[in-house]
């Protein structure tokens, strides 16, 4: 066994001392009929649960019956990236040791291949008192309630997400699908995971589903008595963080410290995004639950930032400091003269800002576009938090939120002529007119005169004819240029670069958009030779004309200007941090970790290029602090690889064990897999314990994993240790080690 240590990082850390190293003893993940090239089985870890071939994602179903866990999951059975959602299938006597067994619950096909209907996530029970009249008294049915996807091709509830059944009267090992699924619609597309247990206590017995509307942000609680006809109870609403779409709620009592007079309730809910680490996570809350309503104890303040120096909070009533850029054509918007108090006229309600004002950028609805600067200041913490909401529009790579051209020679002065085009030796034919060209209106984002085909003649979209540049060289390898008008596929309407008096570019047209955008010609195969451009517009009625400005010859090619509505945090007049909304009026936090930037310069710009739905972006409460907001909340894990956690029903001895996902779905599908991709993590038991901030979950890898270790083969440290540049080997060798604490760290005197 190897450690190791890089030479870059002198901060003390006296790992060696505080680790002790035992083999585990386990029987290797077994062999295939055929092996694999074994560089396609190198990533599959020896302890944790994998499936043999294919996709899998999260743990479904988990349930303990008759001596054996069973653990169902999302499972594709056709490829190794997710689809075909199915329900894969494998079962343990000591939570470790996995045997994969057949497909459980497949997708649903029509009568002519089509898939009808996905099988998202879901939970199994143990219907012992058979309410669901699927078995017997003597025969309890496994009753699996999970989210039916249904697809475009599905009859009635095409792109509908609701809850269904089916059975199991073989102990898990084959399911059928209850006929009058589903047994619970809301008639939404994001409504699914149901988790469901049995629930007895002051209000009764009975059946209690929790299940999400998940960009919603709201956990929704039902109650059966039979499994098929459902009541609603209550609703947990948006709570801590609501970054991504909440999924997988899990719902349980836990006693404090073992105290059975002392019952908490935790409510867990998975999110992606917007998990601590980044990316996909879980968090939870800890609170009591009537049989009707969760009440948390443990939800973080919305309208409390985190501790730390405000860099804008918008609340005295203007937007001193910033430099405001509204919309020309719509001076009002979209920011308008001073920050917004709220919801403004025509929109959903705003909520989620914080104080008295914030940047709203809907004022004029969704059309203006512009963009505003805050003034320089100094990165001087680890993070920056804000509150952002309105479109999901982010920045694109090889975009700009700005409308600058390439560097380069800007052809034909611009258009920016003192008299008239054919003074400067272009030729009209047609409709157009000298005395109308070049002309002052028409397109936006252009820069100064430009040349456009409905002002250029007397008929507006109605003009036809050409408009041919003179003759120039081509010296470099690119023509950057701005383009607005109206799109044709036809020829009648498009910009092209002749070269020996033939068109070598001519697919060139707008996008029935009065915005002028950048668009790029790579002419580096015609370098040297003369060319011309030449304007042609032979298209009448609506967008029958074209709008061009600001030609560049340059080395580079030119970046279109993005429709993002974004926060973006500029450092040296680059982008180095961007953020966008949710499609939601609701203002989430969102973090940025600054820390490579500590002692640079820097300015928050917020971007508003979008004229369509969602073209709107909101913002507020920036404070540089050294922790982020989601490190106020209270996370299953803090790293980036536990995901769509839930816990087991029926475990044995009264445990709450948990399992989830050991990924992340911010690279899940692009894990260096061949064969097989998704990997499950170690059980976990959790509990309950006192802290002073009340009670928290406390978790340990299940107790099994005791009797996997080796301890013959053991190696302690002695004594407080630093681990010294590169590699320093440890007298252990063997498969799989588990490291653990040997001794409390000793005080370490200042370093001289």
């Amino acid at each position: 066994m190897m450690i190791s240590r890089s030479k870059t990082g002198w901060a003390i850390i006296t790992t060696a001392a505080l680790l002790a190293a035992s083999a585990l003893t386990m029987a290797p993940v077994p062999a295939q009929a055929t092996e694999p090239d074994p560089a396609t089985q190198q990533y599959r870890p020896y302890l944790h649960y994998t499936p043999q071939k294919n996709w899998m994602n999260d743990p479904n179903g988990l349930v303990y019956h008759n001596g054996v866990y069973h653990m169902y999951y999302q499972y594709n059975p056709n490829g190794t990236t997710w689809g075909n959602m199915s329900w894969g299938h494998a079962t343990s006597t000591d939570l470790l040791h996995w045997q994969e067994k057949p497909l459980a619950i497949a997708q649903t096909f029509n009568g002519t291949g089509q898939s009808v209907e996905d099988i998202f996530s879901g939970s199994v029970v143990v219907d012992t008192q058979n309410t669901s009249r699927f078995g017997t008294l003597q025969n309890p049915p496994l009753v699996a309630v999970y989210t039916s996807h249904f697809t475009s091709a599905h009859p009635t509830l095409a792109g509908k997400q609701a809850q269904s059944l089916a059975y199991s009267t073989d102990d898990g090992q084959t399911w059928t699908k209850y006929q009058g699924n589903p047994v619970l619609n809301r008639n939404t597309s994001d409504f699914r995971d149901p988790k469901v247990f049995w629930y007895q206590g002051p209000a009764g017995s009975y059946w209690v589903m929790s299940a999400v509307e998940a960009n919603e942000h709201r956990v929704l609680f039902y109650k059966s008595n039979d499994l098929k006809n459902w009541n609603y109870l209550d609703d947990f609403k948006p709570a801590n963080a609501t970054g991504g779409q909440w999924e997988c709620p899990d719902l349980f009592p836990l006693a404090v410290d073992g105290d059975p007079n002392n019952i908490k309730w935790v409510l867990v809910v998975n999110i992606n995004p917007g998990a601590v680490a980044g990316g996909s996570g879980g968090q939870y809350f800890v609170g009591s639950f009537n049989g009707t309503t969760f009440t948390s104890e443990t939800t973080d303040p919305a309208d409390v930032p985190p501790p730390g120096t405000v860099v804008a909070g918008f609340n005295g009533g203007s937007y001193s400091g910033w430099n405001v850029q509204n919309d020309p054509s719509n001076p009002s918007g979209p920011w308008g003269s001073s920050p917004a108090t709220g919801t403004l006229a025509a929109q959903q309600e705003v909520t989620g800002f914080i104080g008295a004002g914030l940047v709203n950028g809907f004022h004029g609805g969704d059309s203006p576009v512009g963009s505003m600067e805050s003034a320089p200041f100094t990165v001087g913490r680890d993070y920056v938090n804000f509150l952002a909401g309105g479109g999901n529009h982010p920045q694109k790579p090889g975009e700009q939120s700005g409308n600058q051209a390439p560097p380069g020679y800007l052809l034909f002065d611009g258009f920016d002529y003192p008299g008239t085009l054919t003074n400067a030796g272009w030729q009209l034919t047609g409709d157009f007119e000298a005395a109308r060209n070049p002309s002052t209106g028409g397109g936006e984002f252009a820069i100064g005169k430009r040349i456009n085909t409905f002002e250029g003649g007397s008929k507006a979209d109605d003009n036809v004819g050409t408009i041919t540049s003179p003759e120039f060289y081509l010296t470099n390898t690119n023509i950057g240029f701005l383009l607005g008008g109206g799109n044709r596929a036809d020829g009648k309407l498009q910009v092209e670069l002749l070269v020996g008096g033939v068109p070598v570019h001519t697919t060139t047209t707008g996008t029935n958009s009065g915005d002028l955008n950048w668009k790029n010609w790579d002419v580096s195969q015609y370098c040297g030779q003369i060319a011309r451009i030449r304007i042609v517009d032979n298209a009448t009625g609506p967008w029958g004309h074209l709008t061009l400005d600001n030609m560049v010859l340059g080395s580079e090619p030119a970046k279109p200007r993005s429709s993002e509505t974004t926060v973006n945090l500029v450092v040296n007049g680059q982008t180095v941090r961007t953020a966008t909304g949710s499609d939601s009026e609701h203002l989430d936090w969102k973090t940025w970790d600054v820390s490579e930037f500590k002692g640079s310069q820097a300015t928050v710009r917020i971007v508003d290029n979008n004229r369509g739905g969602w073209g709107h972006i909101q913002a507020d409460e920036f404070v540089a602090s050294d922790i982020t907001r989601q490190e106020q909340h209270d996370w299953l894990d803090w790293g980036r690889d536990y995901y769509a956690t839930v816990s087991f029903n029926n475990a044995p001895d009264g445990k709450r064990i948990m399992l989830g996902w050991m990924n992340n779905w911010d690279y899940g599908q692009a894990t260096p897999t061949t064969t097989w991709r998704g990997t499950m993590a170690l059980p976990r038991e959790v509990l309950l314990t006192q802290t002073p901030q009340g009670p928290r979950l406390t978790q340990k890898v299940v107790a099994q994993a005791e009797t996997l270790k080796n301890t013959a083969a053991a190696y302690a440290t002695t004594q407080a240790q630093d681990i010294q540049p590169g590699t320093s080997n440890l007298p252990i060798s063997g498969k799989s080690f588990k490291l653990m604490p040997n001794s409390p760290p000793e005080p370490r005197p200042p370093s001289a």
